[in-house]
């Protein structure tokens, strides 16, 4: 039997207690969002028999396809939480800045139930949060766009953590600069709800993980930490999952020891009949130093078979249109992109806009945006 639980810290932290313990039922927490219910209800089924050794069953967040049910053991929850501790330097009390329906998020409150810690919920301030604080040790989690508005807002409260893990997105190496120069300990995680959260800190994989990069250049992930399956998908967890493997959807590389994270399996499109690799483009796009925030996808094209578009969010806050002035205009950053990548990749559209949409999860809503420039 699987038990549909509101997503509110205190109604999960109570079903999680119990699971974690061994006398609770399974559950899945569930937004307070019409839309975001109706995703778990459809990937959680909590009508049909559970697989056995489940403990939380999380939707993915569906930013880029249909909603799959992720199965995670109690050994994996628990896993996962140990060896957070253990390489952060021991357990510790945390602040939870994210919705626990959320694997982030969850797994900060099962990191509180594991070590025996009481954890702060964030209210509409992030200091007062922190000073509210007793614990020896303090740590909390959030995704990048996070950590760059309380650099700007609450720097000394983030100065108050003795390790603050950032995930949900990659995290830009400028941000990384910018938070250790302002004396903030910030360490970029790599994971996802099939891992249990973050795996890897700092491309160090976490005690009980190991990392190896397959022939196409596929991250794959071994562990205590993975989840069981997807919910009454054995075929695609069989797709997925070989020989203990989980075959990732990123490519990196191992540079002695340390795993980098390249892109996405799917980034690289053919446009032109040329192959662009999307996250070089952005990455060329994010240096140009009136660009505060970007994103670039491919988008379907009757001529170019892709198109590659960038979406970008200057330091002047821009509107949702072509022509506004104040920033890079398209002619300008496809010469900047080409000052270092092959004109060929250069965007072929370059749409301003105010801010850049976010699920709840804190990953770019991928279908918004390709659904405006469709």
């Amino acid at each position: 039997m699987l038990r549909l639980v509101p997503g509110t810290p205190d109604a999960v932290l109570s079903a999680l207690s119990g699971v974690l313990e061994g006398s609770g039922t399974p559950f899945a927490p569930v937004p307070d969002d019409a839309a975001g219910a109706a995703r778990v209800r459809q990937a959680a089924a909590p009508d049909e028999p559970l697989e056995d050794g489940c403990a939380v069953v999380l939707s993915t967040s569906g930013s880029s396809g249909e909603p799959k049910g992720v199965l995670l053991s109690r050994e994996a929850l628990v896993a996962s939480a140990v060896a957070t501790h253990q390489r952060l330097g021991g357990p510790g009390q945390w602040l939870l800045p994210m919705k626990p329906y959320f694997v982030g998020g969850l797994q900060i409150l099962t990191r509180s139930l594991v070590a025996g810690t009481t954890p702060v919920v964030l209210g509409e301030s992030f200091s007062a949060a922190a000073a509210s604080m007793s614990g020896v040790r303090r740590y909390t989690a959030m995704v990048p766009t996070q950590l760059a508005r309380y650099l700007d807002s609450d720097l000394e409260a983030l100065r108050s953590f003795d390790a603050i893990i950032i995930g949900g997105a990659s995290m830009p190496e400028a941000l990384q600069v910018r938070a250790a120069e302002a004396g903030v300990t910030a360490i970029p995680a790599y994971g996802m709800t099939e891992t249990g959260s973050g795996c890897v800190y700092a491309g160090v994989p976490l005690d009980g993980t190991a990392v190896e990069i397959g022939a196409d250049g596929r991250i794959l992930i071994k562990g205590s930490t993975l989840f069981s399956g997807y919910r009454l998908r054995p075929e695609l967890t069989a797709e997925v999952v070989r020989d203990g493997w989980f075959r990732t959807q990123d490519r990196g590389e191992l540079l002695d020891g340390r795993l980098r994270v390249i892109g996405r399996v799917d980034d690289v499109v053919i446009s032109g009949g040329v192959n662009v690799t999307l996250t070089a483009v952005q990455a060329r796009v994010l240096e140009h130093p009136q660009v505060k925030d970007a994103v670039v996808l491919g988008v379907p094209d009757a001529d170019w078979g892709t198109r590659v578009v960038a979406f970008v969010v200057t330091g002047n806050g821009m509107r949702a249109a072509a022509d506004v002035t104040g920033g890079p205009g398209r002619d300008e950053l496809r010469d900047w992109v080409s000052a270092t990548l092959p004109r060929a990749w250069a965007p072929r559209d370059v749409i301003r806009l105010e801010v850049l949409p976010m699920l709840a999860s804190g990953k770019v809503d991928r279908q918004r945006l390709l659904e405006g420039v469709r």
